[in-house]
C-alpha cells in the first residue's frame, strides 16, 4: 500500500497577516510553549482530517534557507500503520540493529549530557512505577514508541538524502512549529526519534525509495489526562549554561 506524502496532498496555506503584537498576544504564545510537553498516552478521540491537514500546513511556514522546505511528513494508517507497527516492534524484540541515516546522539555521550539523558529516563519510568532494574518494564514502555503511543494520528518524518545537514534543524523548526500549532489546538504531540534505528524497514513497509531518509515519528492525539505517563516532568537546563552575551 502506498502511503501519499501530506506534502504533496495538502491545501494551498494562504498567508494570514499577523495579528498585531501585544500583551495579550504575548502571552497566549507563552502559554502554548509552557504547556508543550511530550505526551505519550491518547485518548481514542479522532482528529479531524481538516485539522490536520491545517496543522501541517501551518508547520510548514516554518522558516528555511533558501526557502528549501525539506522534509516530507507522513501520515501512516488503517492496515499499513498496524503492519508497521508489528514489524518494528518484532525488530525491537530481536535485537534487530540496522544502520541510521543519521547520527542522532552524540557518540560517546559526554558526562553532562549522559546526566540529562538519565534524568529524563527516570522522569519518565519513575511516573509509571518502573524501578530502575526492571529492564522488562522498561522494555515494555520502550516499546510503545512503535506503537505511536495509540495516538489517533502517526506521522513518519523523512528528508531528501541529498539535503545539506542545515537542512535537518530547518526540519526541526517545522515539527517544533508543528507541535505548537497543535498545541494551541488543543492537541498534544511526541516526536519519536527511536523509529531512526530502524529506517530500511520503515522504507520497505511504506514502500519508500531509498531516497527518503527517515527522520523521526510524531504521534499526534488528544492527551489523557488521567495517564501516569503524561504526569512525567522533565527539567530545562539554567539559562545561563547555554546563553551568555560577548561584547
Amino acid at each position: 500500500m502506498q502511503v501519499t506524502p501530506m506534502s504533496e496532498t495538502a491545501a494551498p496555506h494562504e498567508p494570514i497577516a499577523p495579528p498585531p503584537a501585544g500583551p495579550e498576544l504575548s502571552g497566549a504564545f507563552t502559554s502554548v510553549v509552557q504547556a508543550r510537553r511530550s505526551i505519550r498516552a491518547f485518548t481514542p478521540e479522532p482528529v479531524a482530517p481538516a485539522m490536520l491537514r491545517n496543522l501541517i500546513a501551518s508547520a510548514r511556514l516554518a522558516p528555511s534557507g533558501a526557502n528549501l522546505q525539506p522534509g516530507t511528513f507522513l501520515q501512516v494508517s488503517g492496515e499499513a500503520r498496524m503492519r508497521l507497527c508489528s514489524s518494528l516492534l518484532t525488530a525491537f524484540r530481536e535485537g534487530l540493529a540496522e544502520a541510521q541515516d543519521y547520527s542522532y546522539f552524540p557518540d560517546p555521550m559526554p558526562t553532562l549530557l549522559r546526566r540529562r539523558q538519565v534524568a529524563a529516563a527516570r522522569a519518565l519510568y519513575g511516573a509509571v512505577g518502573i524501578e530502575r532494574d526492571d529492564s522488562a518494564g522498561r522494555d515494555r514502555q520502550f516499546e510503545r514508541n512503535f506503537c505511536f503511543f495509540d495516538a489517533p494520528v502517526a506521522l513518519v518524518v523523512t528528508i531528501a538524502r541529498d539535503m545539506g545537514t542545515g537542512c535537518y534543524m530547518d526540519l526541526g523548526m517545522a515539527l517544533y512549529g508543528l507541535m505548537l500549532a497543535a498545541q494551541a489546538q488543543g492537541l498534544a504531540s511526541c516526536g519519536i526519534g527511536a523509529l531512526a534505528s530502524y529506517p530500511s524497514l520503515i522504507r520497505r513497509e511504506l514502500k519508500l525509495d531509498d531516497h527518503h531518509a527517515v527522520v523521526c515519528g510524531v504521534a499526534l492525539g488528544y492527551a489523557d489526562p488521567d495517564a501516569a505517563v503524561n504526569h512525567a516532568v522533565t527539567t530545562r537546563a539554567e539559562l545561563d549554561s547555554y546563553f551568555r552575551v560577548v561584547a
